[in-house]
């Protein structure tokens, strides 16, 4: 009998337990912003300024890369036309002509490689410097703009879609990317800034 009971009693505080907590859940207000939006065309002029200055950055490295690339890719045409004529026999190819183009093709190979990791290095270095005060005052805004639109929970709806957690939503009524954008913008300027490079 006293096994019972406290079963009871157990089954009544469950019951009253699970009532109240899908009562707090009722009134629960659980938004999403979609951060990926952050750096288009109508994103977070802040966030936008720092990517492009990013960016900017490393345009240099970039169009040094894209003409060792194009080296590499017209070399390749070379030695592809050399191996046909040496094949077909027709034409006679300069032996030492033909392995100096070879080496030459393999050292550019590497030296893209290397310079392809030095500049992730570089660049995934230079990232937090200069993104992560932006990101750092943006989730400082974000915890505002709950607090002042009565938000208990939001939500980033690009990585929930990443990792295909996102199944649906109304976006009307959830969806208050725009909204914050428009917020974060609206006020005043911080010491958030990048940093110059070293």
């Amino acid at each position: 009998m006293k096994r019972f009971s406290l079963i009871a009693v157990f089954a009544i505080l469950a019951a009253i337990s699970s009532v109240s907590v899908s009562a707090q859940t009722a009134s629960m207000k659980v938004v999403v912003i979609n951060t990926a939006a952050f750096d288009g065309k109508e994103g977070i002029v802040k966030y936008t300024n720092a990517m492009t200055a990013l960016e900017n950055e490393f345009k240099p490295l970039d169009a040094e890369l894209q003409t060792m690339i194009t080296k590499y890719q017209t070399l390749g045409k070379e030695l592809k036309t050399l191996q046909d004529q040496i094949a077909a026999g027709t034409v006679p190819v300069n032996q030492s002509t033909a392995q100096a183009k070879a080496d030459e093709y393999q050292m550019l190979e590497l030296q893209i490689k290397r310079k392809q990791e030095d500049g992730k290095v570089r660049f995934e270095k230079r990232q937090p410097q200069v993104m992560g005060p932006i990101l750092t005052d943006i989730g400082k805004a974000m915890q505002e703009f709950a607090t002042s639109k009565g938000y208990d929970l939001i939500l980033d709806a690009s990585k929930l879609d990443q990792q295909q957690i996102l199944l649906a939503f109304i976006p009307g009524k959830v969806d208050v990317t725009k909204e914050f954008i428009t917020f974060y913008n609206a006020r005043p300027a911080t010491a958030a800034t990048a940093t110059t490079p070293r």
